[in-house]
Formats: C-alpha cells, sequence, structure tokens
C-alpha cells in the first residue's frame, strides 16, 4: 500500500471541547498510531458531523473529489482513523454508539484502509489498565 493521504474523523462532540492539537502532533511526530507513516503524507481532520455520522458520507465523497482532482489520489492511496475520542472509552464519555455505522459508511464508500484510533495519552492508557475506562 503506497498511503498518499491520511483522513482523520474526529467525534463532533469532543471537537467542541478539542483543536485535535494531540492526534495532529502525533501525525507529525510520527509517535503512536503513525509511527509506520513515511514523511510527505498529507493529512487532514474532519468531524463526523454529529450524532448519527451520516454526514461522513457527505465529507468522504467532497475529500475524493477534491483529492484526485488536486492530487490524483485514489482511495486506496488513503487511510481513515477513526479518531481515538470516537473508538475509545475516556473521561469525557464512552465509545461512540455509532462507530460501527460510521464504519461501515467509510467501507461503504470505497475506502478499505481503516485503523480505529488515533492519539492516545498516556493518562488514559493508564486507566484502561487499572479497568477505569472500558477496552474494547
Amino acid at each position: 500500500m503506497s498511503t498518499k493521504y491520511v483522513v482523520i474523523i474526529q467525534c463532533d462532540i469532543a471537537h467542541r471541547r478539542c483543536s485535535g492539537f494531540a492526534c495532529t502532533s502525533a501525525f507529525y511526530n510520527k509517535e503512536g498510531m503513525f509511527k509506520k507513516y513515511e514523511d510527505g503524507i498529507k493529512y487532514i481532520s474532519f468531524t463526523c458531523g454529529g450524532c448519527c455520522g451520516k454526514s461522513v458520507a457527505a465529507k468522504l465523497e467532497h475529500f475524493a473529489k477534491k483529492s484526485r482532482k488536486a492530487n490524483k489520489i485514489n482511495k486506496d492511496d488513503v487511510v481513515i482513523h477513526l479518531s481515538s475520542c470516537m473508538v475509545t472509552d475516556n473521561h469525557h464519555y464512552d465509545r461512540c454508539p455509532n462507530i460501527k455505522y460510521i464504519k461501515s459508511i467509510v467501507l461503504k464508500k470505497g475506502y478499505k484502509n481503516v485503523i480505529e484510533g488515533s492519539f492516545i495519552s498516556k493518562n488514559a492508557e493508564k486507566k484502561r489498565e487499572q479497568d477505569v475506562y472500558n477496552s474494547y
């Protein structure tokens, strides 16, 4: 697989309090879930659009059209990360109840490279080990 673009889909509710700085920083510093990516890979982040996540379809279509036209990037060249705020239990709330639906939309839109997770803080990892947060 020749990854040319990484897309992080973030929870719309979490985005109201989170700038996405930690995920972006982890991507550019090649940390955690992003350590396998080479230099020169482009990055973009957007939200699910709110519960139930249905607007992911339109956002992915827009992204596909623009990235294909501007940079000749095909869907196989893209890795979609469903952000940690969506796929894990954390301080603010549990795993997104619509995650299976959102993931099905991503796959239906032709994106085969889907990863659950982005940035996870050391504090959150510690709380999972202590069974304070649920693990999935």
